[in-house]
């Protein structure tokens, strides 16, 4: 998007206005959502809220273009609203560029019809978070019995991800200090993970901030000094947290997202500060039936090495990425295709062998199966493998994931000659290298 530049533009907003109610002068109703946006010229529809806090608000916006993109509103009417505005908006323009961090497309001042100002930054719309995938993943079944959390693929390369964002941003010299399940989220476009929120980010040795982090995913370090911070007390000589807390965080997510257990209470516990090394070792144990041996003591032994209380012995980010997890090739569980959207749709159950070897069959159904595709977006391939891997599976690759992500929605369910369509999403980098692989079931 190049005409969102980072220079400060102004932009008006359209708001529904109840009978009879008028804000008040520099209040904004948190109950009103925006109409619409115009941003750099050009007029932006909000298509829904996708998050409220306490000092903004995120909503789903889209453009005359059929371009997508998430606005964050800071709220005119809170305590260090702009404080909050300016801290997010420097952070992300410092460390601009990574594959792994939310892309900030511009910034704007927003003037309401009824005369307040908000700012507003311009980012990059993202998918479902991980907070989503966890709810999701807890739910499932998994050879009869309830579903111990994600497959190995996806801890992996949920941790790679991850890490290859702190690894740049502590380089960079940030703290995130606010690692948690609904800060990662999906991008369906870039296949990957992607950090998000850095309104309690800070410079190593400079913290500016004097409660960071949440509960549940909070380190041990940040604890105290948020304890202290509440008594009205500081440590002499404190240079404040350090990046080890970021790490602390991840751990404790990766240990959520493989066991499917939310850890907010367990961490509290006196057992936890008394041995959790054991508490760890105990999880995997209950897990050793579901997964691979190997991998797991190689995920178990990273965690662990998260989470130690010591901030000065845990692993940093770079020496975490060495791990011999990350050596280890996984295919993702078809669960893992449902959950995560990309460009690509794959289309199960539908066609028999028999048709694959009649070449007037098979042609009639490529043409059919492609006009039909055709109804949701604008396909730009259709592959339907005649020998295995992806034998009789409908590959159909999308110009975007906006397009595959209705397909998908539309198609679930429906019948084709008589059969279910069963319709999971394909990742674009593996689709695009011909490399169709069988995935768990």
């Amino acid at each position: 998007m190049a005409h969102c530049g980072s220079s400060e533009s102004s932009a008006k907003v359209q708001a529904p206005r109840p009978d009879g109610i008028m804000p008040s002068q520099g209040s904004v109703d948190q109950s009103m959502k925006p109409v619409l946006f115009e941003i750099f010229g050009e007029i932006w529809t909000v298509q829904s809220r996708l998050g409220q806090g306490v000092s903004a608000s995120v909503y789903r916006v889209s453009s005359g273009r059929a371009t997508t993109a998430a606005v964050k509103e800071f709220q005119a009417d809170t305590q260090g609203g702009d404080y909050g505005y300016h801290k997010e908006r420097s952070v992300l323009e410092d460390i601009q560029g990574h594959k792994n961090i939310v892309t900030l497309y511009g910034v704007f001042t927003n003037h309401s019809c009824m005369g307040v100002s908000t700012r507003c930054l311009l980012l990059e719309l993202l998918d479902v978070s991980v907070s989503e995938l966890l709810v999701r993943g807890s739910s499932g079944t998994q050879g009869g019995r309830p579903q111990q959390g994600h497959s190995m693929w996806l801890v992996q390369h949920c941790a790679r991800d991850i890490l290859e964002a702190l690894a740049f941003l502590h380089k960079e010299g940030y703290v995130h200090a606010d690692l948690k399940p609904r800060n990662i989220l999906w991008s369906a476009d870039d296949e990957c993970f992607k950090v998000i929120d850095f309104g309690l980010s800070f410079k190593e040795g400079n913290q500016d901030v004097k409660y960071i982090q949440t509960d549940g995913y909070r380190a041990p370090e940040a604890e105290l000094q948020n304890s202290l911070a509440q008594a009205g007390m500081e440590v002499e000589g404190d240079s404040g947290c350090t990046a080890a807390v970021d790490l602390w965080s991840l751990g404790i997510i990766l240990l959520e997202m493989f066991s499917g257990i939310k850890l907010k209470e367990t961490v509290r516990s006196q057992e936890w500060k008394d041995n959790s090394a054991a508490i760890v070792d105990h999880i995997f144990a209950s897990n050793s039936l579901v997964c691979p041996a190997i991998p797991v003591y190689h995920l178990r032994d990273l965690i662990k090495s998260m989470l130690l209380n010591d901030p000065k012995q845990r692993c940093t980010a770079e020496t975490a990425l060495l791990s011999p997890f990350f050596s280890i090739p996984f295919a993702p569980h078809i669960e893992d295709l449902v959950l995560l959207p990309s460009p690509v749709l794959r289309l199960l159950n539908l066609i028999d062998d028999s048709h694959l070897h009649n070449e007037e069959e098979y042609e009639d159904i490529l043409e059919d199966m492609k006009e039909e595709c055709q109804k949701y977006g604008s396909v730009v391939s259709l592959l339907i493998p005649k020998e295995n891997p992806g034998k009789g599976q409908v590959f159909v690759e999308y110009a975007n994931s906006s397009d595959s992500k209705e397909a998908q929605r539309l198609l679930t369910g429906r019948t084709f000659d008589g059969k279910f369509v069963v319709a999971t999403f394909y990742p674009l980098s593996a689709y695009k290298r011909g490399y169709l692989y069988q995935t768990v079931q």
